[in-house]
């Protein structure tokens, strides 16, 4: 079987997929449409064209815009299920989706709005598609611990639909340590945790990630290979890297796909995983990320087998359904 058709083949989970990151040129313009926004560009084609990034920051300046136009609970509904569509066509069965609830809220967009078409669309595909998903309620770094103390306690009518929080946007300069006290909550609330580190920040900050967060996985994390001690603890544990490798290549974490080093850590005993992050801000959903370890890193079928196996491994599914989801990669 050609890798490509393995890609396809292969049951998938994802781990690390930001929902607003998933929203199309098309859709936000329509929606910029419905709601009588007026966008810096003219066309789909110019959203598309300013889909071009030189660094974490520029991207998210246009995330955050892009945003504005999810205003009603159907615009959340569409975006999800619109993603939920790509799951069903990658062949992903599983996946742990991030939402910032401060984009959103900041603008005056209810919990009751966004979660209520999330979860419309999400049991929806369940039924329709057999997709299971969990919720990763991310805080945004670059606000105060305060503002995602607040978060989470106005989130508390939908804890029973919340798997996990987190952490993203600006690394450089919100340190993980900023968050450490309401970090400590959710923990306590019983939430697993997971936190972006090593992107664009230092190793240290996944040093803080893992001493001062607890978390339970790593987003992204690559930038642990400048740190031996590091990288052996991460091993040792077992903790999860959620790897994005066109995320990186576009955010110019790397400068050229053929220097990533994903299959090193994988070869290294490292529990890494591939993912998306924002596949239509970044050029690809889950299958052309594995394709691009094909194309640029001449990854091998027991490479690929064992980074799909990982994304289970890495998964908040109960055992059962790991060990379920394993046997049928084996099968294929």
């Amino acid at each position: 079987m050609a890798l490509t058709t393995l890609i396809k083949a292969l049951p998938k989970a994802e781990l690390h997929l930001h929902i607003e990151g998933t929203l199309s040129p098309t859709l936000m313009w329509e929606l910029a449409q419905k709601h009588g926004i007026q966008l810096p560009f003219q066309s789909v084609a110019e959203i598309e064209t300013a889909y071009q990034f030189s660094d974490l920051q520029s991207f998210l300046d246009l995330y955050y815009a892009g945003a504005d136009v999810l205003r009603e609970e159907d615009d959340f509904y569409q975006l999800m299920k619109a993603y939920l569509l790509r799951c069903k066509e990658n062949n992903i069965v599983h996946t742990e989706i991030m939402f910032d609830p401060q984009t959103h809220t900041h603008r005056g967009v209810a919990f009751d709005v966004f979660m209520t078409g999330f979860l419309r669309a999400i049991t929806e595909a369940k039924t329709d598609w057999g997709v299971s998903v969990r919720l990763i309620m991310s805080f945004l770094r670059h606000l105060s611990e305060a503002d995602a103390i607040q978060t989470l306690q106005d989130a508390e009518p939908w804890y029973d639909i919340i798997d996990a929080v987190g952490l993203d946007s600006s690394e450089l300069g919100n340190p993980p340590e900023k968050f450490e006290r309401v970090f400590s909550q959710a923990r306590a609330i019983g939430f697993k945790v997971v936190a972006h580190a090593g992107e664009e920040g230092p190793p240290d900050y996944i040093w803080q990630a893992i001493n001062l967060l607890g978390i339970d996985r790593i987003d992204h994390g690559v930038r642990c290979a400048e740190d031996k001690e590091l990288m052996a603890l991460i091993k040792h544990r077992q903790i999860p890297l959620t790897v994005c490798p066109l995320s990186n290549l576009k955010l110019k974490v790397i400068e050229d796909m053929a220097a990533h080093n994903i299959l090193d850590l994988l070869e290294d005993g490292l529990l890494v995983t591939v993912n998306s992050d924002d596949p239509t801000y970044f050029g690809g959903f889950l299958n052309e990320n594995f394709m691009a370890l094909e194309t640029a890193l001449g990854m091998t079928e027991q490479q690929c087998r064992q980074l799909v196996k990982n994304s289970f491994k890495a998964s908040f599914l109960p055992d059962g359904d790991k060990q379920k989801w394993l046997a049928q990669v084996d099968e294929i």
